[in-house]
């Protein structure tokens, strides 16, 4: 095997592959947003209960990043994304033949499991291959999810008009497995070992942080940090194509929006990747969520169909680089051996976090038939979001590199 060159040209290669699969894996997460209206309608379901979909998703996402994450470490990524591939496959077809709401949401569970192979254990594998470069890689490599939801629904809107949900899975299971094996397969080389030395105690590496907290109590920190932000964060993600279809501006509106806001979240990812090699994950973290929580507000006083695009936008471009902050920030303070690990228990925090507030957001609409109460509840957990990673920062430094 060649020497193993961080940031080199095979690392930047393995990132675009690395791309390119969580696009395709990351339908998973956003497919039960786009079928929620239609779904809801033809089950005869109130809004709460059909979000139980978009929540039995999250949870199988959530506890995909974590089992997912901890096979990353033993066996590499490419056997992950394979069987991921065909197990979507399966899944999607079997979906657009349910009968119930609870087929089709114990489906969705399993859906969850196999997109989880396009997030964190993705990331957890790329971190590996850069050193200098790793937060704008890493940002990169989350691109792909929101890639995932900005190209998917421009994808599938028409199928959704003509054909239904039902059409659309059809079309999405038939796509799963004929890209991710394929590329799955160009990823079958393993990190060497020298990419798995734990940058914290290598020889002129930096020193390590949290001088007042342990790494448990920063992961614990970041858990409950990561929860109280996507409780925010799911918000409009979720519900912002049945608030479009509430207003009386429609489902491909509320398509049209997601995508907007999503494609915002890829420029944003990029955008903060470059910050964090700068400045590190915490204060990176701290920047999104503040700006998140004040593009929060802007949803509750402008509700028109040009102010509603305008807020995705903002939205998008505020919140992006939360999420993969935290992966920059589990390798600038813990082991890199258990990158997999660790940075799929934070990242299934976070999901836990989507799929808490996805369910809220529902049962709130519900309670007083409006979604204003909903965007005051993430705030809310926002500004939770924000103490915790505030005291972060106050308790411990960012690692000093060795000049040498």
């Amino acid at each position: 095997m060649q020497d193993f060159t961080p940031d080199g040209n095979y690392s930047w290669f393995r990132l675009a592959i690395s791309v390119l699969a969580a696009t395709a894996a990351c339908v998973g997460m956003w497919a039960v947003v786009l079928a929620l209206p239609q779904v809801q309608a033809e089950f005869g379901l109130a809004r709460g209960d059909a979000s139980i979909a978009y929540t039995a998703n999250m949870i199988g996402f959530a506890a995909g990043n974590l089992l997912l994450g901890r096979a990353v470490d033993r066996v590499g990524i490419a056997p992950v994304l394979m069987g991921a591939g065909v197990v979507l496959s399966v899944a999607f077809y079997l979906a657009s033949l349910t009968q119930s709401m609870t087929a089709f949401a114990a489906l969705q569970f399993v859906i969850g499991v196999a997109t989880a192979s396009g997030f964190a254990p993705l990331l957890a594998d790329v971190s590996h291959w850069f050193r200098k470069r790793r937060g704008i890689a890493v940002a990169t490599a989350a691109c792909g999810n929101y890639l995932a939801g900005a190209i998917w629904p421009l994808l599938l809107k028409d199928t959704l008009e003509a054909d239904g949900w039902r059409g659309a899975f059809i079309i999405i299971a038939m796509v799963c497995a004929a890209v991710m094996v394929p590329l799955a397969l160009l990823l079958l080389r393993r990190p060497p070992e020298s990419a798995l030395v734990d940058p914290v105690t290598a020889p002129g590496g930096p020193e390590r942080v949290g001088t007042t907290l342990s790494v448990p109590a920063i992961q614990g920190l970041l858990i409950i940090a990561g929860i109280g932000c996507c409780v925010a964060m799911s918000m409009p993600q979720v519900h912002i194509v049945a608030y479009s279809s509430d207003l009386g501006y429609g489902i491909t509106a509320g398509a049209q929006m997601l995508s907007v806001m999503l494609a915002a979240g890829v420029v944003s990812r990029l955008v903060l990747g470059l910050v964090a090699d700068r400045i590190g994950g915490v204060k990176t973290i701290l920047i999104s969520s503040t700006l998140q929580c004040l593009a929060l507000f802007l949803y509750i006083p402008f509700d028109g169909l040009a102010s509603l695009y305008v807020v995705s936008l903002i939205f998008g471009l505020s919140q992006g680089g939360i999420v993969p902050s935290y992966a920059i920030v589990v390798r600038e303070y813990m082991p890199a051996r258990e990158a997999g690990r660790r940075v799929g228990t934070v990242i299934m925090a976070t999901v836990a976090g989507m799929a808490l507030g996805g369910w809220l957001s529902g049962l709130i609409y519900d309670l007083t038939g409006s979604y204003e109460a909903a965007f005051l509840n993430g705030i809310a957990w926002n500004v939770m979001n924000i103490a915790i990673m505030f005291f972060l920062l106050m308790r411990t430094r960012q690692p000093r590199m060795a000049t040498a």
